[in-house]
């Protein structure tokens, strides 16, 4: 995971929009945090800012007030108790007084938990058309952490606070699939990206190997990048480095549960190394054999684009948006995360075999070369646009819909729109077209 490098400042310049957005963006996490969040708007924003889009960014306040062309307005946050380094902020007036000074055109809620949450009331006050998007399976991270009954509950809200937005985002076709099933309408999928110039197989560093195999640079190294936390399953390493000997781990990244990994990981060849940022990062993962990914629960995983990208082919489980990154056999390795052996299987055939390791590792960068930053950005300023062009066309279409004495469900489902839409047009075509149940009092009292 890496926030160091703008994609902006490495492409061609981009053509400007047929029409300027004012785009307001809610994220529970930002930089300086480093996380798959931050590092996709990272590289989001500076190509929008190039496109001649405007935009604030609205985060827990602990980074800087601008960052690439873009105004970032900090929420006061505080230590979330289950993840201290997590800093939630919850919204404040401040906020309101921020949006109607900026004017927004929509609104952009990512991964709306507890500042996310006022997006769709603003959405609402403003006028705005409202979009969000999806990136963590939060709801199974509570079995993780004692709490797996809450699941259905927790879809539930999910399921009714998207489906009052104008369109969900997701960043894998697994995740699409997942949310549609569990009854998200609208759902559109925002393309993976990385940054193929910064992760890059010649970054290979002898001194970087030697760094993360503790002066054993002979010896087969396995890297895992990211959180370190209990829904990622780091544990389930462990098995790896008893069945093969002669194979060392590097776990690059920090998090609530490294305290307990070093227990478990206590009298192997494992090293911790901290948050790698930057061109550290990417040596990193063009100096390992294999880049290994436990977890169950990615919805995307940007860092294994990351391995892929620097060469280093991954062994991963297969679940999740996981499948959507890797193609078994081609350009890395999936296991079935309930066969312990069939993860062992997969890393030692790699370690085994160097032509086959080399093979996949050059498959895995072409795979990766495919998805740019730019494009996935592009991507979304046309759902920006088309959100926005569909906003300005609803009056018509409402209008007509009306007049044939549609009722507001048939008007939602032909429109494919939530009903938070309609009422931002409610004053424009009476209230009792979105509330019928109030006009027959209404007309008994005039009847009184």
């Amino acid at each position: 995971m890496t926030v160091a490098s703008s994609p902006a400042s490495q492409a061609s310049p981009i053509p400007a929009p047929e029409r300027p957005m004012r785009i307001a963006i809610f994220t529970e996490t930002f930089l300086p945090r480093t996380d798959g969040i931050a590092t996709r708007l990272s590289h989001t924003i500076p190509p929008l800012h190039q496109m001649g889009h405007t935009l604030l960014v609205i985060a827990p306040k602990g980074g800087a007030g601008e960052f690439d062309g873009a105004r970032v307005y900090g929420v006061p946050a505080f230590a979330f108790p289950l993840y201290p380094e997590i800093k939630a902020a919850i919204p404040r007036p401040s906020v309101g007084k921020i949006l109607t000074e900026f004017r927004p055109d929509i609104i952009h809620a990512v991964q709306p938990v507890l500042l996310g949450l006022s997006a769709f009331y603003y959405s609402k006050t403003h006028k705005v058309p409202l979009v969000v998007s999806h990136h963590t399976q939060l709801p199974k991270y509570l079995h993780y952490y004692g709490m797996g009954r809450l699941e259905g509950i927790a879809w539930n809200g999910i399921r009714g606070l998207y489906n009052r937005a104008d369109m969900t985002l997701v960043t894998s076709r697994a995740m699409q699939e997942l949310l549609e099933d569990r009854g998200v309408r609208r759902v559109e999928l925002w393309p993976r990206g990385v940054d193929t110039q910064l992760f890059h197989p010649r970054r290979a560093s002898e001194e970087m190997r030697a760094r993360l195999t503790q002066g054993h640079p002979e010896e087969k190294l396995l890297i895992y990048v990211g959180r370190l936390s209990a829904e990622k399953e780091i544990e389930r390493c462990r098995p790896l480095l008893e069945a093969l000997p002669g194979t060392r781990l590097a776990l690059v990244g920090d998090g609530p549960n490294r305290a307990r990994l070093e227990e478990v990981f206590a009298g192997t060849p494992t090293y911790f190394a901290g948050y790698l940022r930057g061109e550290e990062l990417a040596s990193a993962y063009a100096s390992a054999d294999v880049f290994v990914m436990p977890s169950r629960t990615e919805t995307l995983g940007l860092v294994l684009l990351e391995a892929m990208a620097a060469g280093c082919p991954p062994v991963a489980a297969n679940a999740g948006g996981i499948t959507d990154a890797v193609e078994d056999g081609v350009t890395g390795r999936l296991y079935d995360p309930a066969n312990p052996s069939d993860a062992v299987a997969a890393v030692k055939a790699l370690l085994s075999d160097s032509a086959c390791r080399r093979r996949l590792g050059a498959q895995a960068r072409r795979e990766a070369e495919r998805w740019s930053w730019m494009g996935a950005t592009r991507q979304l300023e046309r759902f920006y646009s088309s959100v926005v062009q569909r906003e300005m066309e609803l009056p018509r279409q409402i209008a007509g819909h009306r007049a044939r004495g549609a009722s507001v469900k048939d008007v939602c489902e032909a429109l494919q729109i939530p009903r938070t839409a309609l009422r931002r047009h409610s004053r424009t075509f009476g209230w009792h077209f979105f509330a019928p149940s109030r006009a027959p009092k209404e007309n008994l009292r005039q009847r009184k």
